[in-house]
């Protein structure tokens, strides 16, 4: 148990490079990027935005039950756990975000480019918030429609980043549970959208480096009461002797 919490505590560390990197090189987001760049970042953080972040929960969900091949009792547990930490990290995420009520940088970047007055921006309904962005990008042609689109439908506060809580709540978990039954290429494909997803966050202009920090000790936090549950409540997930045999069968079928 104390070497799986050491290794999902080092998956932190690794991915808290990515904004402790940006935030030191004191880079400034700018709309500048590669559009063709830009373009597969958008997809990537829709796969977390909302409705196709809840088929990509789903799916992430059933493939680690079926990585694990519990049986019917602890795998429920299981199922319920893994979605309870990362409904508790949105809502968490929400709440803090409602306390501090940081700009996203895109709005800070309107506001020196487009006359946007953020104080009376986020006094502002979601709808007119939405409204009042479409109209002051109605006449800019450097951001692309879709990420126009993307900024009209996320006028939120940024502090901190609910895209990247979802994502490192996933890799960390898949560390966590995964990793002791050597399931890497699962892992590995899970760290590479996590770290696209993150920085797809940067470059679309939508969170700040401190707020992806953020983001990932909370996830981290939730994270270790997750598989402290798991452990305790529906076995071990290093792989048992008599479940290598089911697992080898089940194999021998696909």
């Amino acid at each position: 148990m104390q070497e799986i919490l050491c290794r999902i505590t080092a998956c932190t560390l690794l991915l808290l490079l990515i904004p402790t990197t940006v935030w030191l090189s004191g880079w400034q987001w700018q709309p500048d990027a590669s559009k063709v760049l830009l373009h597969y970042l958008f997809w990537m953080t829709e796969t977390v935005t909302r409705p196709w972040g809840t088929m990509t929960n789903l799916l992430l969900s059933f493939w680690v039950l079926w990585c694990l091949n519990f049986r019917l009792k602890p795998a429920v547990l299981l199922f319920l756990i893994m979605n309870t930490t990362i409904l508790t990290g949105q809502y968490a995420n929400s709440y803090i975000k409602d306390q501090v009520q940081e700009a996203r940088p895109y709005i800070v970047w309107l506001e020196h480019n487009h006359g946007l007055d953020n104080r009376e921006f986020y006094h502002l309904t979601h709808k007119e918030r939405s409204q009042y962005v479409d109209q002051l990008l109605a006449s800019a042609q450097i951001q692309p429609f879709w990420l126009r689109q993307h900024w009209i439908f996320e006028t939120g506060f940024a502090f901190p980043s609910g895209h990247t809580l979802f994502a490192t709540s996933w890799i960390l978990l898949m560390v966590g549970l995964l990793w002791p039954r050597r399931h890497y290429i699962t892992i590995g494909i899970v760290g590479f959208w996590t770290i696209a997803v993150m920085i797809s966050r940067l470059l679309l202009g939508m969170h700040w480096p401190g707020d992806l920090a953020m983001a990932l000790l909370l996830s981290w936090l939730l994270v270790m009461i997750a598989i402290w549950l798991v452990h305790h409540f529906c076995g071990p997930v290093t792989l048992q002797v008599q479940d290598r045999k089911r697992v080898m069968q089940r194999k021998s079928r696909l």
